[in-house]
């Protein structure tokens, strides 16, 4: 009998964010957009599936990269990359708070991780000693 576990399904990646930095530079150079430009993307791309825009502008738009542009730039653009209105003062500010958020988080979550591991050396270093110690002949 046989008992090997079921492969896992995963869902099927989404290939939008892909199509949008190969098809408009705006993307690639992660520069900021225009607000609504949800919608001129679904006029030059009709055949792309909506909730996978959706999708796709959200993983664009809370990337790191994305929010390092957005933060330092005051333009925003459009699909073919002319200028498309302005990113406001408190649309830098809000992308530069998260960025610090996010940067804060990560710093964090490697310093636990780094006292974690350097407990569970001193705990296998304590093992060891003991180890020795109980394996010495008298």
């Amino acid at each position: 009998m046989n008992h090997t576990a079921a492969p896992q399904q995963t869902a099927p990646r989404n290939p939008v964010p892909d199509l949008l930095r190969g098809t408009f530079p705006v993307f690639a150079e992660y520069r900021p957009l225009a607000l609504g430009i949800h919608k001129a993307i679904k006029q030059r791309l009709p055949e792309i599936n909506a909730q996978q825009l959706r999708s796709a502008l959200h993983i664009h738009t809370a990337s790191t990269r994305y929010l390092k542009m957005l933060s330092q730039e005051n333009v925003r653009y459009d699909l073919d990359g002319a200028p498309a209105g302005e990113v406001t003062a408190e649309q830098r500010q809000q992308a530069s708070e998260t960025l610090r958020d996010r940067f804060k988080k990560k710093a964090e979550q490697q310093r636990q991780e780094r006292a974690a591991r350097q407990q569970e050396d001193q705990r296998q270093e304590k093992l060891r000693k003991l180890a020795d110690k109980f394996s010495k002949p008298r």
